[in-house]
């Protein structure tokens, strides 16, 4: 929770535009989407945020494993593998589409 009001104070600035939210694990191959907010323990948090993934940066679907899960995430030039069952609490902001599941 501490995480997460940390992270709205500083990236919570409302930006223009009309980008469809939604899960990180809603996302296709090849599209890119801003992160917003996790809704994970403090640990997986801190650790994604380790590799990466902060509030305000853009993510792209790299590629995805047989099924599905997992997929491969690219942000800031670091590509990581994440199973489905942490990227569906990680919220972004879909970029350059008008809808998710479209």
């Amino acid at each position: 929770m501490e995480l997460k009001m940390i992270f709205n104070f500083i990236f919570g600035r409302k930006q223009r535009g009309h980008h469809k939210s939604g899960a990180l694990a809603d996302l296709r191959v090849g599209e890119r989407a801003i992160l917003r907010e996790f809704e994970l323990d403090h640990p997986i948090a801190e650790h994604l945020m380790n590799l990466g993934f902060v509030p305000g940066l853009e993510v792209t679907v790299e590629r995805s494993g047989p099924g599905g899960d997992p997929r491969v995430y690219r942000v800031e030039g670091t590509e990581v593998a994440m199973r489905r069952e942490v990227s569906r609490h990680i919220h972004v902001s879909l970029v350059g589409a008008p809808a998710f599941g479209d």
